[in-house]
């Protein structure tokens, strides 16, 4: 193994360490998002239905919607669990001095710790869906799809975590960038489907919509999941140019950034 490729590998496994060092805040990760999902999501609509297994919203069965929202869920956890908390708070209090001298670039860290996110929550998914397939809320889909959903909600995170890094990245002019990341999770909600889904939505504004990349964040792949999107080449291609416009963006702010870092906070 080379130098690089070992500063790569010895760098994820110290965020895999960090992300699992308490048991119990994992267990939470593991057990949370079902629990959740049962005492909020499954009781309103079960509220909205009425018991009424057969009645037709929007297209959607009860059954379906319950299915739906499992689905976004589990997409939620692999493509948009990732955030970049701590990238701001390390411009502001001038901790990125140390990335500065170190023979591991400042991305390069933050990458290898997406990478080690990103196998902890493939775990946490693989999990809840086998929990929620216990408790009879899900059938669980065939290993094609299976595959196939979590490569694209693979690639989605790797938008995710180029938008997070672009947010975090404005920590060089912003003193507090979390509410930056509420408006975007409260913004990307509504318009990926996330919250309801996009079948609600004027036919109009989801043809809008679909030139953006908020539909291929959620309601694309939950059709994957669902067996009910079988032309993904066109996401892939709009997601890859969002993703390389993303870079771009970043680099750029990180050139112009770091001309005016002063590590005030050291």
């Amino acid at each position: 193994m080379n130098a690089s490729a070992l500063k790569w590998w010895e760098t994820i496994q110290i965020a895999w360490s960090k992300y699992t060092a308490y048991r119990l805040n994992f267990f939470l990760q593991v057990l949370g998002p079902a629990f959740v999902f049962f005492f909020i999501k499954y009781n309103l609509w079960s509220a909205i239905y009425g018991g009424d297994q057969d009645i037709l919203i929007a297209g959607y069965t009860f059954q379906q919607m319950i299915t739906y929202h499992i689905w976004a869920m589990i997409v939620g956890l692999i493509a948009q669990g990732h955030t970049a908390l701590n990238l701001a708070e390390e411009i502001r209090l001038g901790k990125i001095s140390t990335y500065l001298i170190y023979p591991f670039q400042f991305w390069e860290f933050h990458t290898a710790h997406f990478i080690a996110f990103q196998w902890l929550q493939v775990l946490t998914s693989a999990v809840t869906v086998l929990l929620l397939a216990l408790m009879s809320l899900l059938t669980v889909p065939s290993f094609a799809l299976i595959l196939t959903g979590l490569t694209y909600c693979l690639f989605v995170s790797v938008f995710w975590f180029a938008l997070q890094y672009l947010t975090g990245l404005l920590g060089f002019w912003l003193e507090e960038t979390w509410i930056l990341r509420v408006i975007l999770q409260i913004m990307t909600g509504f318009l990926s489907g996330a919250i309801i889904p996009l079948d609600f939505y004027p036919e109009k504004f989801v043809q809008f919509l679909n030139y953006t990349p908020f539909p291929y964040l959620t309601y694309f792949p939950i059709k994957i999941f669902m067996g009910e999107m079988n032309q993904i080449g066109s996401a892939y291609g709009i997601m890859a140019f969002w993703i390389v416009l993303l870079w771009l963006a970043n680099h750029l702010i990180w050139k112009k950034g770091i001309r005016l870092y002063t590590a005030a906070g050291m």
